[in-house]
């Protein structure tokens, strides 16, 4: 999703309205509740929340020139990995085994046998279309951020085919823009 993603890419930057920043701020804080209390630091109502369109019906939500959200076609916000890294509990986890590390690195989609095996784990609770944090085995921090193709329990059955798509990962784009000008 953000391989090849530059400042480029971005068409338009909207700073939005009181009404709209208290819906983007509510939409976040009910997908993410343990961010609730930190989110008047991280979105300060009177800071100007600027809402960048990308291509590929991207939106990142930017808080003093600093990309923190993004979602596609309307879809639940997800936190940047950068984010993440600072409040690594905001979101449910999977795990990958190390065989799979490079591959996810390198962008690839998460495969089911990649989290079924030993070194994997999976949130049973975790129903399809849902964000994730990916984590690897023996690795502290997330290594990716993905969306499930299908429920964990399902995942867990089936192993077969693509259990979850790599939105974002370590050293795309999006983890290279630090700042947005």
């Amino acid at each position: 999703m953000f391989r090849k993603f530059t400042q480029e890419e971005i068409s338009s930057q909207n700073q939005v309205k009181a009404s709209v920043q208290r819906k983007i701020r509510q939409s976040i804080a009910e997908e993410y509740p343990d961010l609730e209390a930190n989110l008047e630091d991280l979105i300060p109502k009177k800071v100007p929340l600027i809402v960048a369109k990308c291509q590929n019906h991207i939106n990142l939500v930017v808080v003093n020139n600093v990309p923190l959200f993004f979602n596609i076609r309307d879809g639940p916000y997800m936190p940047t990995l950068r984010l993440l890294h600072q409040y690594p509990s905001i979101m449910k986890k999977f795990q990958v085994d190390r065989g799979a590390i490079k591959f996810v690195l390198a962008g690839a989609n998460i495969m089911c046998p990649g989290l079924t095996s030993p070194g994997g784990s999976l949130d049973d609770e975790v129903l399809a279309e849902a964000p994730v944090a990916i984590m690897a085995e023996g690795k502290e921090h997330a290594l990716a951020i993905g969306f499930t193709k299908m429920p964990a329990k399902d995942i867990r059955s089936i192993n077969k085919g693509i259990g979850v798509d790599n939105m974002h990962y370590l050293n795309d784009g999006l983890w290279k823009t630090v700042h947005l000008d």
